[in-house]
């Protein structure tokens, strides 16, 4: 039973491209390893960008220093 954790940014990703992703991936477990879909769960993190920091600064502080 493969359990999925995918940690992306609330930035805008749709209802169809969350759907997407599950789908996705739960294909390329039953590709690759042979598990069935029915028994994958995927389960998507939405993290502020405030909360996501890469290069000592947080996402959000670089979107600020993008808009400058």
């Amino acid at each position: 039973m493969p359990y999925v954790n995918i940690q992306i940014t609330k930035d805008g990703t749709t209802k169809e491209q969350k759907r997407a992703l599950i789908h996705g991936v739960s294909q390329v477990l039953s590709d690759v390893l042979g598990k069935h879909p029915k028994s994958t769960y995927v389960v998507i993190t939405e993290v502020e960008l405030e909360d996501w920091g890469v290069g000592g600064k947080s996402l959000a502080q670089y979107a600020e220093e993008k808009d400058k």
